[in-house]
């Protein structure tokens, strides 16, 4: 019998769950088939099958977090498909005969309830939904009673033991022992109200920690300023059709406030750069993380050397990690080293926010919105132009207020210019 652990995953990440099984017990499996997806912090990885044989046994469930090195399968080399090399579920008749003996070794008085088993709730007989659900409410499967005659467990076996156990718990507590409306032991908060309880996924978790350590280790602020998206929209609509012809990715705006993040990088470098205990490092290559929000939460694929890559160049390379995101096929390096984040809430309305820094990162570029508003122009005439807000958050313990604002402002002025963006490169 071959055991298969979760494999070394990163240097950063020695934990992982279960997201998916690929396989199920008695499949037969080739070196090297995936046989369950690993759902870590930052993507989603599929962990192989290291030796031939017959899935004898899955240690762990979908849904259970496990650590690397941890053994969450068993391989059998000499098995036969269709076959376990563990303990085979008890036929009916033996199942109904073990019910029936349990019955009678219980005395007359007690309730029908059979005794907790040892061991762990992998040896009792559940449907997946309702390992779920008991995994959801937090209650082992051994003190379940079956309604099934088989012995099997179900979702609804689990519901009626927990309400069983709310209802038991409200009739033992007095009126002046109760607890703060809407607490438990757990301090958990229970509801008079239907809700719904979801495990948080790793990933939303990793999300949740990233962003309460950037407020709590950064001096983080935010600076505001406006563009004139005029220009960049008039160099859009002139060049889009050559510009697919040519390249075949869309101009998109993606890539001219990538260049113009790339040039104020290059004059104001403590914005590329990062802290590492009383150290500065100053950056001298442009990785520019772009955010993608997916179905999972947001990640921040990274657009390497954007200084060297044309539009063109830029355009294709967010395509690519766009749908990669999207389709779950991020690997690790894709989002490890970047040196600046931009996030474009625009595409989903909003017109004004602070982001919150990508840590280590220094700077992070919001995009926003485009809405046409009333601008006083030079000549003091009125006119109705297309205007973005734009919002730089930065960590003040490296980066100074004064550069903050003129970072941004020329960010504004290369937009405003972006004739000149094309002819620098």
């Amino acid at each position: 019998m071959k055991e298969i652990k979760v494999p070394e995953l990163a240097e950063s990440i020695t934990e992982g769950t279960i997201a998916e099984w690929l396989v199920s017990e008695g499949d037969s499996v080739e070196k090297g088939d995936p046989i369950c997806e690993l759902e870590t912090d930052k993507v989603n990885v599929e962990v192989n099958a290291d030796y031939a044989g017959v899935v004898a046994e899955l240690v762990r469930d979908a849904g259970d977090d496990v650590e690397v090195g941890e053994v969450i399968a068993k391989i059998d080399e000499n098995g036969e498909a269709g076959g376990s090399a563990k303990e085979e579920t008890p036929a009916p008749e033996k199942e109904e005969k073990k019910q029936q003996e349990k019955k009678e070794e219980a005395p007359a008085s007690s309730p029908k309830q059979p005794e907790p088993k040892t061991g762990k709730d992998q040896k009792v007989i559940a449907s997946p939904a309702a390992r779920k659900r008991a995994r959801e409410l937090g209650i082992d499967l051994n003190q379940v009673v079956p309604s099934d005659p088989l012995g099997r467990i179900r979702p609804e076996d689990v519901d009626n033991l927990s309400k069983a156990a709310k209802a038991d718990k409200k009739e033992s507590a007095s009126p002046n022992k109760q607890k703060s409306a809407g607490s438990t032991s757990n301090n958990q908060q229970e509801f008079d109200k239907p809700v719904v309880r979801e495990k948080m996924t790793r990933r939303r978790q990793t999300i949740a920690n990233r962003l309460v350590e950037a407020q709590h280790t950064a001096a983080m602020l935010t600076t505001f300023n406006e563009v004139d998206m005029s220009a960049v929209m008039k160099l859009r609509s002139e060049r889009k059709d050559k510009f697919v012809d040519k390249h075949g990715v869309k101009l998109g705006f993606m890539s001219f406030f990538t260049k113009a993040v790339v040039g104020a990088l290059k004059e104001f470098p403590y914005i590329n750069a990062e802290i590492q205990e009383n150290e500065i490092i100053l950056k001298k290559y442009y990785d520019i993380g772009i955010a993608v929000s997916t179905d999972d939460g947001l990640v921040v694929p990274v657009v390497r050397d954007a200084d060297r890559l044309d539009f063109a160049g830029i355009e294709s390379e967010i395509a690519r990690l766009g749908t990669k995101a999207r389709n779950k096929e991020l690997q690790l390096g894709d989002l490890q080293g970047g040196s600046f984040t931009i996030t474009n809430g625009g595409i989903f309305g909003s017109l004004l926010s602070t982001p919150i820094l990508n840590t280590p990162q220094v700077g992070i570029l919001g995009m926003h919105s485009i809405q046409k508003r009333p601008i006083v122009m030079p000549d003091d005439s009125i006119e109705v132009r297309p205007m973005m807000y734009i919002a730089l958050s930065y960590d003040h313990r490296i980066v100074d207020g004064k550069d903050a604002v003129q970072f941004l402002v020329r960010i504004k002025q290369l937009l405003e210019d972006p004739y000149d963006l094309l002819l620098e490169g």
